[in-house]
């Protein structure tokens, strides 16, 4: 079983920055990826970024792509999403997501990963 925390939404005005934060703990594999989806409202949930951890690999849906970072340590199990110049289209529970399975070729595919945590949302006004 693994666990994932994330933390650090808010409310933040357009243009502005926010770091999020996910914390996994239990029996992660020693090659494993996390990732980020979102989901705003009415809407379905979307695939963010995804990072390999053992060598950081990254891959970023386009819409975010120069705006928003992903950042892993390694050691401590965390992962980092650094959202700037955020738009209000950007409002949505941000979720944090572990995949087993590093490399893997669907990585925008919510049934690759095995586990999520709850969610933080992001709010961001105009």
């Amino acid at each position: 079983q693994v666990q994932l925390v994330e933390s650090g939404g808010g409310l933040v005005q357009a243009g502005g920055s926010l770091r999020l934060s996910c914390a996994a703990s239990g029996r992660t594999s020693s090659r494993y990826a996390m990732g980020w989806f979102r989901q705003a409202p009415g809407k379905e949930r979307e695939f963010v970024v995804r990072i390999s951890m053992s060598v950081g690999t990254t891959y970023y849906a386009g819409s975010v792509k120069g705006r928003l970072t992903i950042s892993r340590d390694y050691a401590k199990k965390m992962v980092y999403l650094q959202m700037n110049s955020l738009k209000p289209e950007d409002t949505a529970v941000y979720y944090c997501a572990a995949d087993l399975e590093e490399s893997r070729s669907s990585v925008a595919l919510e049934g690759s990963y095995d586990y999520w945590g709850q969610g933080t949302q992001v709010t961001v006004s105009s």
